[in-house]
């Protein structure tokens, strides 16, 4: 299969960086960095996640942040819901787009949303119900499509089912999450084409953590897959709660100087999304930076 020469970069950094932090950022500094995303030129950013505080206290500010943050109609502003009460709080929000999240293994299933994953669909009935009233669309999450922390590995036919279901239901696009960051290209691919069959390439998007490092690898091997969407993360922030050890998801910085030298059109402009990186680093007091960016700091 050809390689995309177009790509659609869905900036995850203010919702999934940002919810594995120890301190809560303050809510104008999350709009700040949303607002140098979009200025760089990210076309599609998860702004925050309607959750309860009790659950994840870095995303108490959800609707307060949504009400404040200036909106640009090239920009879709989604925002991650877990349930029917999460979905009428972003409806009230004017959210654009809303996500949920499903997991390809029922331990962590479990562990994250506290219910098997037939119970998960069935939450999130009346979720896609709701979003389609509202003419709201919904993209849906796989999580543990590689791997998982409790079980190893995770069949492949299960990550095809649970994806299929989503897409069924109403997902408009599935996004396949590498979530504690096992896999390799070669496995990726096996995992792409066994999902393929249940959701078309053209409606799958690959999110992948780098643990091992070899997220930018599974980005290449996706690709010759024909998969166009990619998830990221400004500075490689992010983790996960439920996956001690697991590292952040991929650097945007280091996708984009990859789609950059590939000559893969993605609208981004590099310069700026560096600094927004910078911006939240210094936010949260952090030295840890992109490839990228932490080469540029060396090369000056």
């Amino acid at each position: 299969m050809q390689i995309p020469r177009k790509v659609r970069i869905v900036e995850v950094g203010p919702r999934d960086g940002l919810q594995n932090e120890a301190v809560p950022v303050q809510t104008a500094h999350k709009i700040q960095l949303i607002e140098m995303l979009a200025d760089a030129g990210l076309k599609h950013i998860e702004a925050t996640a309607f959750v309860s505080p009790r659950w994840v206290p870095q995303m108490a500010d959800h609707a307060e942040l949504m009400r404040s943050l200036p909106r640009r109609n090239s920009v879709t502003y989604s925002v991650l819901v877990p349930n029917l009460r999460g979905l009428d709080a972003a409806l009230e929000a004017r959210v654009d787009e809303v996500a949920i999240f499903a997991a390809a293994s029922e331990s962590f299933s479990q562990h994250n949303i506290n219910c098997s994953i037939a119970e998960s669909m069935e939450r999130f009935a009346p979720v896609f119900q709701g979003a389609r009233a509202a003419g709201v669309r919904v993209r849906g999450y796989v999580s543990c499509v590689l791997g998982c922390p409790y079980e190893g590995d995770v069949p492949l036919a299960r990550v095809a089912e649970v994806a299929g279901k989503l897409f069924a239901a109403g997902c408009y696009e599935i996004s396949l999450g590498d979530t504690i960051g096992v896999g390799t290209p070669a496995r990726t691919q096996q995992m792409l084409a066994a999902v393929a069959e249940q959701v078309p390439v053209e409606h799958l998007a690959a999110h992948f953590h780098d643990t091992y490092g070899q997220a930018l690898a599974n980005v290449y091997a996706s690709l010759e897959m024909g998969v166009r969407v990619f998830d990221a993360s400004v500075s490689g922030l992010g983790g996960c709660p439920y996956a001690p050890g697991a590292a952040g998801n991929v650097a945007t910085e280091d996708l984009l100087y990859m789609l950059n030298g590939m000559g893969i059109e993605s609208g981004v402009d590099l310069d700026r999304l560096i600094a927004a990186g910078a911006f939240i680093r210094q936010s949260l007091g952090k030295d840890t930076r992109s490839r990228v960016a932490e080469a540029r700091r060396r090369r000056c």
